[in-house]
Parts: structure tokens; C-alpha cells; sequence
């Protein structure tokens, strides 16, 4: 039975679906999904809806596939073709007449990739559809500007963050940004450190309005583009030098002040000199705290940590405290001076990544005729999908590409953590960022610098560490209440008891301040996203994107897991394993069993069947010469799902399974029979081929088997050991194979169960059944035939994704490289994760349990309180980077 789903556009396309052809394309891949019947687009009108909405219409068959899935479908097809087939209206400078508006059209159109192009010089703007994969919005807006007009900057505007070490801080900066007046919306990633800015007026005076407001709250923001930092004033040497460490120099000298004021003190010079210098040191100390706690008060009316600082340094100054006051100052300032550099160090694992792509390349040029190396190198940003480039040896590979001249063995462990070269000739896949061995080679370029494969991954990564983990979500809500309960209770500590008569109001206050001091909630807040910055760092430095903190979580926390054979825990393809050449005993004859093989080829090396393909390859490996007896060879008939028929020397040639010889009323010796037998058994397909003797004596053959076997993979079963080791109770592998092949290959391998004669659908079931049982299950696949299962699965881990669009975007862990070795170290990581942020949690949580236990009878003091504050922040900050380390996972 078919059934109806309405799914709103906006969840599936961009613009509400106004692109008629994006929906297009919509429809187009959704119809190519099993069990998709209809896909068309139902207007607002006729489902009475507000204006410009507009809803997609499918028609499914439940039996093939599931509401979820059409839903997920949907979603994943949408987002791809968002990604790739980007819509922009375009203000244009200096379009004033229509005839000007027609030339700009037809030469923007010009360019290869872009799809469509209106220009309107009433309004002055060029509204363009381009192929993000072919072309990029640079290379139109270089067109226009060739053309004689101008563009204006692009509207948003992307800045890195220099000194954003504490989470709370990050969202007084996001609310601080976002009230200015020149800005329309405002996202920062504390994680990565970037601050996405649309404006809402003029670029140049947005950026100038954001650097001030980020400079006012204490931090400095700098202009991104192409993943490389780009400068935005300042000067260099000595002067640029102090101006980008003033606040470590101020931090530095508070440091030295109270020193000397505590000698001074203890030689016993006047305590106004050391109240002098006390009081100095406060200054130099808390003067980017007290200006960062200030315009925080000031435009996001709370209060942050540097507020809560300020307040308990001036506190201690009013009640005589300046040793306290200063050492506060300067501790916190010290604190806050190494956060910012541990936390540099964990974003810098993956924004190191952007240095291993080189910024030019050497290209190679059609002059004359002929293909010439141009005599300078050309920045990456220029090149466009076409381009050739020469990598020379022991050069970084600039871009993604397809090799088109030269051998080489190419180091692929930045992308894909592989520790062995792999070979590289014409045809074959190479990737930016990866080291070129000790050959030559002529690339031609697939993707352009914005979108290749390091690009996508450095991207994933960092929206992967702005995503919220379970555990980073329950600290937040935590905190939020937290921190304001703390600070209630510090103005009830202060007013109270001195009101009932308990003591003096200074004695009080000071406790008080202290508990303010407490309250800072640094180290619980950091305790979490910091584990999960290292954790996803350090596994892309190795091949294994994860794609979020909670798959991360969910990942520590697995038993069992499910994995697809064919491609995953097989190399994918079938391969030789046996020749055997008979006599009419039934025995091997002793000749050469190449003769057989080699009769096989010259047959079927005619055909595209993957068994041909398997026998030709074998031959081939074993350097067989059967290319000249191809002329000799009849013509070659195919019998659908039994084999082939063909003649040589004018003598018949039969080869495929039982069923060909019994339709061609060939008998077949019963000690063949038995053989097959035991080869099935084994989890081998088997092929007979049989040559007449002689043409006059139908009844005469000689007979021979190959056999043939999707070979597993040689670290297969090493992995499934290892997986173990690492905590996963349960394997299962699911196949579309028959029982005695699947049982065979999960012998081989070593898991602990198999289930075989699966459709995909029935994998999903499969994996249903397992969540039923075990309550979470991960599923191993490609990304592309198992999506469904993958989809259904707690976590989805795709192989083999570098270069590969559809895993990248729908699994939700995903091993670069076609290897399952890296899956044993995913899953140590993923615990080790788990352990360290419960680690943190509990030690943010008792050291300021400790704390406010002593607070309050008054055994704790300020540099303590300060102290303990700075130090678990530093701790566990340290404690979650231990992840990075060599990255071994273990």
C-alpha cells in the first residue's frame, strides 16, 4: 500500500523551496530512494498556509521504507544539494542602463558552474545559481569586476578570537556583540574560537564596530578567510610584539609588585609603601579584568567572573586587605593568562591542520600547443576544478585531485591516519594536505580550495566541537543556576549575621567575598567541552572524524556492534583462491593449473561480470600471456545466472555453475561434485570449465574448478580483537550472503555471531533487534548501501570517507581511511573521553564543595578561594588535553 507524508520545505531546502529547480533536484534524488514512488511540492493555497510557504508531497511504500527514513531522506538530500548549488543576490556597483545589465548576464553565465544569472539595473543587483563543486563565488566576483563593476564584501563576516579561555565569558561576548547596533546576528564557537557576524550595516563599519566591543570585553578578534588568518592592522616587530602581549606583560609586572611589596613589608618599611605597591599591583593586574568585567556589566547586565574579580579585589581594599586584594589581582590574571594558552593549544590541534594544505601551487599550462610549467606558483584560491598542477617530490599535494601523469607513493596520514604510502599512479585520488614521495606528479584538480577534502574536515571537526554534548548540556543548566545561588548567598552572608549580632560586618564581608569568589563557575564550565575539543582533535589528526560530543559519548558507552561484510570486513570484491585442474580420475592431473586459468581468461576477459573480472586479474598477477590466443576465441554468449559459452580453437568452451552444464547436457564427474561441496562449505563460489577434447566427440571434456572469494581483510580480524580490548562485548555481522559463506567469513574474522540472506531493510531490523536487546549498538559500514541500517543504528561509522561527500554528511563517526584499524582506537578514545569528563565534573564539583565548606566558618581566604578557582580550571583544562598527547588513544 502506498501512503502520503507532507514535509515542510524549510527543513529540507533553503529559500522555502522558491528554486524550482533545486526542487527539481529534490524530487529527482528522493524518487531514486527505494520505496519513493511520487515527490512534488504542494503550494501555500491550496494547504491554505501563510504566504510563501510551501510544503513536499511524497508518496512511500512502508513496506521499503519507513516515515524516519523518508523524513531522514529528506533532510540529507536537501542539505546536499544546499550545499552544493548555492543561490546569491549580488548588490553591483556601476550597473546603471539595462544594456549594461544584459552584458553583465551573459558574461557571468559564461563561466563554467554557473547555472543562471539575472541582472536587474533598476535595483542594481545580479541574482546567480552556481555549481559550488565547479565554481566559486570569487571566481564570479572576479568576472564582474573584469566585466567593470564591483561587488561588496560578502555579508558575513567570519573572526577568530584571541583569549576567549571560559565558556561563561564566551556568552557575555556573544551577547556583547550581538547589542550592537551595526549587527544583525551574531554565532560564536567557543570551542574553535570563531565568531560568524551578519551585519547589518555597512562591512567596513561592522568589523570596526565588533573589533572595539571584542577589545572593550578584553579579547582581540581578527578577520578570516580561506582558513588562514588575515591581518587587520597592527605593526610588527618590537612594538607589534608588546602591543599582542600587554596583557601577559601587565600580568608579569603585577606579579613582580607584589613580590617586592611583600619583601619590602617584611624588612619593615612603612606599611603605606606596601599598601602603595599592594594597591599598584591591583591595577596592573585587574586592569583588563576590571574593563572586560565592566562592559560586560554594562551591556549584557549580568555579572561574569571578571565582575565577581573586580568586586573582591575592591572589597579587600575596603576593608585593609591589600596584600589579599593583590594577590587575587594577580592570580587570577595569571590564571586566566595560562587558560588562554592551554586552550590555544587544544584549538591549535585542528587549526594546525589548515598549515599542512600549501597556499600555491605549481601550474601547469596549455601555451602553444603544448603543457608548460608556469614560471611562478599561484595561490590555491585561484586555481579552479580543470586546473593541472606538478607536485614535485617531497612537496605537500595543494589540492584535491585526480592524477593524470607520474607514480609515486604519497603520505596519506593527515587525511586519513594511514602509517603506510600508498601508491599513486594515472587515475588514482589524491588529497590536499598529504606528502608527495619520491615522484612526480601531474594532478589535475577536482575540488576547489574552499571545498576540498581538509577544507570539509577541518569544518566538520569544528562544528562538531560547537555541538553540545548530554554532559556539557548538564553542566550549563547546572551552572545557570549555580552561580546566581552562590551570589545570593555571598549578600546574605554579608548582611545577616552582623544584623543578628554574630559578629563584626567586616569579618563578614570578607567571607563574603570569598564566596563570591567561589562562585565563579570556570572549571565546571570548562570541565567538558575542553575533553571534547582534544578528543575530536586528536582523533582527525589520525583519520576519525567524529561528528558531535554526544556521538563521542555514545561511542564510550557501547557493548555491541554491527558490521556489514562486504566492502567492510571483506575487501569487496571477489578474488582467486583455488585452480584445480583435473584428469579423468578425479585427481589432479599434475600439469599446470595456469593452463586452466589461463583458458578462463582468454574467455573471460570478453565479459564485465565481477568473476571474469577476479579470473582475468589473476592471471594478470600471475603474468599469464592470453592476449594472443584472444583472436582464436569464439564468440562469447552469456547465460544469465549460470555462466558463459564460447569456442577456442574450434573447440567449446564451458564456464559457470552446475546449472549451464545441465542445460547444455554436459554431465559433470561425481568427484567434481564432491569437491564443490566442500569449497561451498568453505564460503567459496565455484566456477566448472570444461574444453572439448575433440570436436567429433560431444561426450568429451576436460574438466577443471576455479574458485572464488570475497577475501577478508587482513586486519579484519585483528580489529575485531582489538575492539574487544577495548571494551565492546558483542560483534555481529549482518550480510546479504548465504549461511555457509556468511559462517565461513565469520569464522575467519572472529565475531561472536552472524546473520545472513539480509535485504537491506532486514539489516535495519537487525539492528532494531539488537537496540531491543543491548539498548545501544553501533553499526560498521560504507555510508551509501547501509545508510538505512547506519541511520537506524546509536552510531553510525562510515568507511573510506575521504573524498566522499555522502559519508562525510550522514555518518555519525567516520574513518577516512578504508581501514577498520582505526576503529579499535575510536572507541578507546571515545572511552577514555567519557572517563576524563566524569573526571572533571567530579573534581570542579568537590573542590568547590571543599570551599564553600571552609568559606563559610572562615578558614578559606581570598588567594585561596582564587587559587582554587584558578587551579581546577587549570586542571581539568590539562587533565581533558592529555587526550591530545601522541594520540595513540590508549
Amino acid at each position: 500500500m502506498i501512503e502520503k507524508v507532507k514535509l515542510e520545505i524549510p527543513l529540507v531546502l533553503p529559500e522555502n523551496g522558491e528554486c524550482e529547480r533545486c526542487v527539481a533536484r529534490l524530487q529527482e534524488a528522493l524518487l531514486a530512494r527505494k520505496g519513493v514512488a511520487q515527490a512534488h511540492v504542494v503550494t501555500a493555497p491550496a494547504l491554505r498556509l501563510r504566504s510563501g510557504q510551501a510544503r513536499l508531497c511524497l508518496h512511500y511504500d512502508p513496506n521499503l521504507i519507513s516515515l524516519d527514513e523518508v523524513k531522514k531522506a529528506a533532510r540529507e538530500e536537501g542539505v546536499a544539494i544546499e550545499r552544493r548549488f548555492h543561490h546569491e543576490a549580488l548588490p553591483i556597483v556601476g550597473m546603471d542602463c539595462a544594456d549594461c545589465a544584459r552584458t553583465l548576464e551573459k558574461g557571468v553565465e559564461q563561466l563554467d558552474g554557473v547555472l543562471w544569472a539575472s541582472a536587474t539595473f533598476a535595483v542594481g543587483r545580479l541574482v546567480v545559481e552556481y555549481d559550488a563543486q565547479v565554481v566559486a563565488r570569487t571566481d564570479i566576483v572576479a568576472r564582474i569586476r573584469e566585466l567593470g563593476y564591483d561587488v561588496p564584501p560578502p555579508a558575513a563576516l567570519v573572526f577568530r578570537v584571541e583569549g576567549m579561555d571560559c565558556a561563561d565569558c564566551a556568552l557575555k561576548l556573544e551577547k556583547g556583540v550581538a547589542a550592537l547596533n551595526e549587527v544583525a546576528e551574531v554565532r560564536l564557537n567557543f570551542a574553535a574560537a570563531k565568531m560568524t557576524v551578519r551585519p547589518g550595516g555597512a562591512t567596513d563599519e561592522v568589523r570596526e564596530a565588533v573589533e572595539a566591543r571584542v577589545a572593550e570585553l578584553g579579547y582581540q578578534a581578527y578577520l578570516e578567510e580561506y582558513g588562514r588568518r588575515q591581518e587587520v592592522g597592527g605593526q610588527g616587530g618590537l612594538g607589534g610584539f608588546l602591543k599582542g602581549r600587554r596583557r601577559d606583560l601587565l600580568t608579569a609586572f603585577s606579579g613582580l609588585t607584589v613580590l617586592t611589596a611583600f619583601l619590602l613589608e617584611t624588612a619593615g618599611l612603612p606599611v603605606v609603601v606596601s599598601h602603595a605597591l599592594y594597591g599598584l599591583a591591583i591595577v596592573l593586574g585587574g586592569y583588563y579584568v576590571a574593563r572586560s568585567g565592566l562592559a560586560a556589566l554594562r551591556t549584557t547586565r549580568s555579572l561574569d567572573m571578571n565582575s565577581l574579580m573586580t568586586v573582591a579585589a575592591v572589597g579587600a581594599m575596603t576593608i585593609g586587605e591589600w596584600e589579599e586584594g593583590a594577590l587575587v589581582m594577580f592570580l587570577f590574571s595569571l590564571g586566566n593568562t595560562l587558560e588562554s594558552y592551554t586552550m590555544d593549544r587544544a584549538r591549535n590541534a585542528i587549526r594546525s591542520l589548515m598549515d599542512l594544505s600549501p597556499p600555491e601551487a605549481t601550474l601547469v599550462q596549455m601555451a602553444n600547443g603544448e603543457w608548460r610549467i608556469a614560471k611562478e606558483r599561484v595561490p590555491v584560491e585561484q586555481l579552479k576544478v580543470g586546473d593541472r598542477i606538478l607536485v614535485r617530490p617531497g612537496e605537500r599535494i595543494p589540492m584535491d585531485g585526480r592524477v593524470l601523469a607520474g607514480t609515486s607513493d604519497v603520505n596519506q596520514a593527515p587525511i586519513t591516519g594511514e602509517s603506510l604510502p600508498a601508491d599513486k599512479g594515472p587515475g588514482a585520488d589524491v588529497f590536499a594536505g598529504t606528502i608527495n614521495g619520491r615522484g612526480a606528479l601531474t594532478v589535475e584538480v577536482t575540488r576547489l580550495a574552499s571545498d576540498n577534502t581538509l577544507s570539509r574536515i577541518i569544518h566538520k571537526v569544528e562544528e562538531a566541537q560547537a555541538q553540545k554534548a548530554p554532559s556539557q548540556r548538564f553542566v550549563d543548566v547546572f551552572a545557570r543556576y549555580y552561580t546566581p545561588a552562590v551570589i545570593a548567598g555571598a549578600v546574605v552572608v554579608a548582611v545577616l549575621p552582623p544584623l543578628l549580632g554574630w559578629g563584626p560586618f567586616t569579618m563578614w564581608f570578607y567571607r563574603a567575598l570569598v564566596l563570591l569568589v567561589i562562585s565563579c563557575p570556570c572549571a565546571l564550565v570548562i570541565s567538558t567541552p575542553v575533553t571534547i575539543v582534544s578528543a575530536i582533535a586528536s582523533a582527525a589528526r589520525q583519520g576519525v572524524l567524529i561528528k558531535g560530543g554526544a556521538y563521542l559519548e555514545e561511542a564510550g558507552a557501547l557493548r555491541v556492534m554491527a558490521f556489514d561484510k562486504t566492502g567492510t570486513l571483506t575487501h569487496g570484491r571477489p578474488e582467486v583462491t583455488e585452480v584445480i585442474q583435473y584428469n579423468g580420475q578425479g585427481e589432479f592431473n599434475g600439469s599446470n593449473p595456469n593452463d586452466l586459468l589461463r583458458l578462463a581468461a582468454v574467455v573471460e576477459s570478453r565479459s564485465g561480470h565481477p568473476l571474469a573480472q577476479a579470473i582475468v586479474r589473476e592471471a594478470e598477477r600471475r603474468g599469464l600471456d592470453w592476449n594472443s590466443e584472444f583472436v582464436v576465441a569464439g564468440e562469447l554468449e552469456s547465460v544469465t545466472g549460470r555462466g558463459v559459452r564460447s569456442s577456442l580453437d574450434g573447440r567449446a568452451v564451458l564456464i559457470g555453475n552446475l546449472k549451464l552444464f545441465q542445460q547444455e547436457g554436459v554431465a559433470v564427474p561425481g568427484f567434481i561434485h564432491d569437491h564443490i561441496v566442500r569449497l561451498e562449505a568453505e564460503g567459496k563460489t565455484v566456477m566448472i570449465v570444461a574444453r572439448e577434447t575433440d570436436p567429433m566427440e560431444k561426450e568429451d571434456w576436460d574438466f577443471g574448478i576455479i574458485a572464488l572469494a570475497d577475501t577478508v581483510r587482513e586486519q579484519s580480524r585483528v580489529a575485531i580483537a582489538a575492539l574487544r580490548e577495548a571494551g565492546i562485548r558483542r560483534t555481529v555481522m549482518l550480510t546479504g550472503d548465504n549461511e555457509g559463506t556468511a559462517r565461513a567469513i565469520a569464522a575467519q574474522v572472529g565475531v561472536d555471531e552472524f546473520r545472513a540472506n539480509l535485504l537491506p531493510e532486514d539489516k535495519v531490523d537487525a539492528i532494531e533487534a539488537l537496540l531491543a536487546e543491548y539498548g545501544r549498538v553501533a553499526m560498521v559500514g560504507d555510508g551509501v548501501n547501509d545508510a538505512p541500517a547506519l541511520a537506524r543504528a546509536t552510531v553510525g561509522i562510515a568507511m573510506g570517507a575521504a573524498g566522499t561527500d555522502t559519508a562525510l554528511e550522514t555518518a555519525d563517526i567516520a574513518l577516512m581511511a578504508d581501514d577498520l584499524s582505526r576503529l579499535p582506537l575510536a572507541m578507546q578514545l571515545s572511552r577514555r573521553a567519557l572517563g576524563v569528563i566524569k573526571q572533571n565534573i567530579g573534581l570542579s564539583l568537590l573542590i568547590k564543595a571543599v570551599f564553600l565548606a571552609l568559606a563559610l566558618p572562615g578558614y578559606a581566604t581570598l588567594w585561596m578561594a582564587v587559587f582554587a578557582d584558578v587551579g581546577a580550571s587549570l586542571i581539568v583544562i590539562l587533565n581533558g588535553m592529555r587526550l591530545l598527547g601522541d594520540g595513540d588513544g590508549k
